[in-house]
């Protein structure tokens, strides 16, 4: 029981028994979720079965009713989003949150920028940006001096990935990564989540298209109806398990993986 191994079996981030109601709804109720550090962690589910919620809980918008948020074993207290970028955890939203007028490098350095003798650093932007879009293996961008708006969805989608690898993230969690995106954009999307993972940062995929979850995912979470259901490995599942939890909660499959002590 070295201390490395000791590391291995500690997620990097972890809900013990958070619930979350808005009034009489009970929109999280008692959900164990474990995201294990260095890999892809998708977490599913159909509309209204919590997965905005857990998001925005494990990124500080919002607080739980109750249960309590682990990062790397310790219990953590995320009151804001500034909290949970304090701790390396950025969540990457479907709107990207990235300002049209500005140009790529303004774009990764925004509220973080660079300077020298008092004076803006361009050319050290420049080259860090440089650097960590070729890490990312972002070939398409014509230009990182291109106004945001120019970009097509998958190269938007690479630059708040950049902005994440910048700012240090241990877990970036992404929204819904390949809504709206085409075939090509969205390859190009699932390659950057593997680069991203493969560089030792742990990623959380929501979404609700299995066929990318079962492309990127090294563990799968099935959220219903504000009840984590199903939990482990995405080799011990396939997708007809998944819709089965995710339409009704259980599978009827003898061997399928559940959640312990449900």
């Amino acid at each position: 029981m070295g201390a490395h191994h000791m590391t291995e079996d500690v997620p990097l981030l972890e809900l013990r028994g958070v619930s979350k109601s808005f009034g009489a709804v009970q929109a999280l109720d008692k959900v164990n979720l474990s995201v294990p550090a260095d890999k892809i962690t998708a977490l599913v589910g159909d509309n209204g079965a919590g997965k905005s919620v857990t998001i925005k809980t494990i990124s500080g918008l919002w607080q739980p009713t109750e249960g309590e948020i682990l990062w790397e074993g310790k219990p953590a207290h995320i009151h804001s989003p500034n909290d949970a970028e304090a701790l390396g955890i950025t969540t990457i939203y479907q709107d990207l949150a990235l300002c049209d007028n500005l140009d790529i490098v303004q774009n990764l350095f925004l509220g973080h920028e660079k300077l020298r003798h008092g004076l803006l650093d361009e050319t050290a932007m420049e080259i860090e940006a440089r650097e960590v879009l070729a890490d990312l293996h972002v070939t398409t961008v014509r230009s990182i001096r291109q106004p945001v708006a120019s970009l097509s969805g998958g190269q938007r989608q690479s630059v708040a990935v950049a902005k994440a690898v910048l700012s240090s993230a241990k877990l970036v969690i992404m929204d819904e990564p390949t809504a709206a995106l085409g075939v090509a954009q969205t390859e190009q999307v699932i390659d950057l989540i593997k680069r991203l993972a493969s560089q030792g940062t742990a990623v959380m995929v929501v979404s609700h298209n299995l066929v990318d979850v079962f492309a990127v995912a090294e563990q799968i979470s099935v959220l219903y109806l504000g009840r984590l259901v199903a939990q482990g490995p995405a080799s011990d599942f396939d997708t007809q398990m998944v819709v089965e939890y995710q339409t009704t909660g259980q599978s009827t499959r003898a061997n399928a993986p559940g959640v312990e002590g449900s």
